[in-house]
């Protein structure tokens, strides 16, 4: 298990100080930090351990990861951390993935009004679920569901949508029942796209007249408020994609999707196929195509790469994975107890803290698999500043 032939941070160390140096004024202070970060991950730059095995006697050094959560090579400890936590919070019940989609006009405004626009589709997605479920003649029960904000597409493009993750049912609103979905059917895909449609554009007219919306480029007419009207009107009549997904294997399967989806980036280092001197090559999935024919080989100049990467370097401080309904945190624990109880399942086991004493070694020599000693620290690179 070597690491990939080609990552991310390869593209940027030899492409990205030519590019940055034309797109002056054009990257956003976020993006810098996000090239930075992932040129510097796991060098000499942010510092490491020199380590000796105790077995073997091997040596080698490890330097820092950058821990930026849009840097390919920091998200696997990051997601397993996140994953033993919620381990506790599945129920012996179905799981559903449900996916709400913006369509692609406003997709193109919402890359200008990202923390605005990713928000308001993170709350009308979980209140259509709710409220549909909600519905007597649909479900009739309090839903929780746990949603995952994706800003990209599988050729790297700027494609805005949620992955929602919901237990095939909920409490009822006595709190006295728990109300199960029928059979791998959870609720209807054409009830919650009619209403995740006219909600969403109910608050963003709201948004409009507040002020909050920003035009620029091709969009700059639309800051007019009859242009933003007429803009409007074809939103209203087309269909938004909303769709839902058979159920999961069991709560094993939830928590094994949900480790490939949680703290994925735009692109995986896994997927690269090749740099050279007509661009890099990485693997996509063509989901207009049928069969065998969806996986492809798509090559990108290199600027045209990182530009689409950047595209879905989120606003500082965004929360990409949130909780909605009975798995809010606010009220998290006493809920899922009353599922369990609704139930009649045991609450689960308390980890067993008793190998705490002895923890895993930090560092694993690849030869034999002793545990590795940090025998030197090595202390990072001071950074350049600007004169006051």
């Amino acid at each position: 298990m070597g690491r990939p032939a080609l990552e991310v941070a390869d593209i940027f160390r030899t492409h990205g100080p030519a590019w940055r140096a034309k797109q002056s004024g054009h990257l956003s202070l976020g993006q810098l930090k996000v090239m930075s970060a992932i040129e510097q991950c796991r060098t000499a730059a942010l510092g490491g351990h020199a380590l000796r095995c105790n077995g073997c006697g091997h040596e080698e050094i490890s330097y820092n990861s950058c821990r930026n959560r849009h840097c390919p090579k920091c998200q696997a400890r990051a997601a397993q951390r996140w994953l033993e936590a919620r381990q506790a919070d599945l129920l012996p019940v179905e799981y559903y993935h449900v996916v709400f989609t913006l369509p692609e006009p406003i997709s193109a405004i919402a890359y200008t009004n990202k923390a605005v626009l990713y928000r308001l589709l993170f709350d009308m997605a979980a209140e259509t679920l709710t409220t549909i479920a909600a519905d007597p003649k649909h479900l009739g029960a309090q839903i929780g569901a746990t949603l995952v904000l994706h800003t990209w597409g599988s050729a790297l493009t700027h494609h805005p949508h949620v992955h929602g993750i919901v237990p095939g049912g909920g409490i009822s609103a006595d709190g006295k029942r728990w109300i199960a979905c029928r059979r791998g059917f959870f609720l209807p895909v054409r009830v919650l796209s009619r209403l995740f449609r006219r909600r969403f554009i109910e608050e963003l007219e709201k948004l409009y007249r507040a002020g909050q919306l920003q035009f620029f480029g091709e969009h700059a007419p639309l800051a007019d408020a009859g242009a933003f009207g007429r803009w409007l009107v074809p939103l209203r009549r087309c269909e938004w994609v909303v769709y839902a997904k058979r159920p999961f294997a069991g709560p094993e399967a939830v928590l094994a999707y949900l480790s490939r989806y949680t703290h994925r980036v735009a692109i995986s280092n896994r997927r690269l196929v090749a740099m050279d001197e007509h661009g890099v090559s990485f693997r996509w999935k063509d989901y207009r195509a049928k069969g065998g024919s969806r996986h492809k080989t798509m090559t990108l100049a290199a600027d045209e790469f990182m530009r689409r990467f950047l595209l879905h370097v989120l606003p500082t401080g965004f929360h990409r994975i949130r909780h909605y309904g009975l798995l809010a945190n606010a009220g998290r624990q006493q809920n899922l107890a009353t599922a369990r109880a609704l139930l009649d399942v045991p609450r689960p086991e308390p980890v067993d803290n008793e190998s705490a004493a002895t923890p895993p070694p930090t560092f694993v020599c690849r030869c034999c698999g002793g545990a590795m000693l940090v025998i030197e620290i090595m202390m990072r690179r001071q950074p350049i500043r600007a004169p006051p």
